[in-house]
């Protein structure tokens, strides 16, 4: 279910080859997830804005790459696990949010959908979804 049928097929033969799937629940796939996105957070932690900016091509790259390809790697592996196709779901996600966001009222502003203009958008003109 990833982005890449060639690299689907790598990461999985990478996995099997170390009988790792047995260690791949989706419990122990999300932790490490949470870890990696920690990692990289620890590469920009003290960065200024312009150097969190130019991280991917300064002294910095290698290890952002590094951690932004382990975020990735889990990412497919949790979503492949639990049947879930990334893109799609991405997709359908951006579709709720056109409906949660409309552009007129939402350019430039930080807002939750449910509290811009004036006072609360209501459910029947933007329906919302248990999901973030």
């Amino acid at each position: 279910m990833s982005t890449d049928a060639d690299f689907s097929r790598q990461l999985h033969q990478f996995v099997r080859d170390r009988d790792w799937e047995q260690f791949h629940n989706p419990k122990n796939l999300v932790m490490a997830l949470a870890g990696e996105v920690g990692e990289l957070t620890s590469v920009m932690q003290w960065m200024t804005f312009e150097e969190a900016e130019a991280c991917a091509q300064g002294a910095s790259a290698d290890a952002v790459r590094d951690e932004l390809a382990d975020v990735f790697i889990y990412l497919n592996l949790l979503a492949d696990r639990l049947g879930v196709d990334l893109v799609e779901s991405a997709r359908l996600k951006i579709s709720r949010n056109e409906s949660r966001y409309p552009s007129d009222l939402t350019r430039g502003r930080l807002d939750r959908y449910d509290t811009y203009g004036e006072g609360p958008i209501s459910e029947r003109d933007h329906p919302s979804s248990s999901e973030s």
